[in-house]
């Protein structure tokens, strides 16, 4: 599905990631929001699913200190509270967005 590819991927900001998807639709991240919905295992039950990060143990003053690709499916992001081990699948990117797009 074309609408989950990104096509412009923007970090000018180290507090923000914006995403432009091949739709045209636009998806901002605040890195901390980023860092609340990271599905990792240490943020995430893997068996269960429930969430073991409190989202209020993470500053909103939180900024990223790497994106990268991981293939053609994914980012990994890097953040100033050393956490660095969440694969963020693009469709999941797209289906957290902030603003519901």
């Amino acid at each position: 599905m074309t609408s989950i590819r990104p096509k412009v991927i923007t970090r000018s900001d180290p507090r923000k990631l914006a995403i432009e998807w091949a739709d045209g639709h636009e998806t901002v991240y605040s890195s901390a929001e980023l860092r609340r919905i990271c599905p990792c295992a240490h943020c995430v039950n893997e068996v269960t699913g429930v969430r073991t990060l409190d989202p209020r143990s993470v500053p909103d003053e939180l900024t990223h200190e790497g994106v990268r690709t991981v293939g053609n499916y994914a980012l990994t992001v890097g953040f100033s509270d050393r956490h660095d081990t969440g694969i963020f699948p693009f469709a999941y990117l797209r289906e957290h967005d902030p603003a519901g797009g």
